[in-house]
Parts: structure tokens; sequence; C-alpha cells
């Protein structure tokens, strides 16, 4: 039995209770939409940005607040509810 994997899984269970310890700088999403459309979301410096229409005139959409909240207090106070 690997006895340090065991301590490191238990450590991450540790850091997993705590979002708090967590930021994310940048990250990027593929999300496939209700009609099989493939958007591309990112995230850089607490922007959001997607392909889709509807964020290029509003600055959010569902696939954006979709990941807030599958991500929730993670990411800090959302752009848009």
């Amino acid at each position: 039995m690997d006895y340090g994997m065991i301590g490191k899984i238990e450590k991450s269970k540790f850091y997993a209770q705590e979002p708090e310890r967590f930021s994310f700088d940048s990250f990027n999403v593929r999300l496939e939409g209700d009609s099989g459309g493939l958007h591309h979301i990112k995230y850089e410096s607490g922007q959001w940005d997607c392909d889709c229409s509807f964020f290029h005139t509003r600055g959010y959409c569902s696939h954006t607040m979709a990941i807030e909240r599958v991500l929730g207090e993670m990411l800090g106070t959302p752009a848009a509810a």
C-alpha cells in the first residue's frame, strides 16, 4: 500500500472543504448547447467571454451563468444572476 498517496488523498479532501483556498486566474470551457452546438467560454482575470451572440450583446449568457452555478462560491460574486 502506498501510504504517501493515502496522505495526499486525505489532504485533497481537506482542501476541497475550503473553497476559499482556490482562486482562478483563467480557464477555457466547452459547453454543448441544447441544439447540439458547441460553445467556447473563457474566464480570464475575473472576466467572462463566450462565443455566443447573446453574450456579445449583453455581457453574460446562459453558458457563463451555468458555469458560475457549477463552480459556485469558488469564483466569487457572479456578474449576473
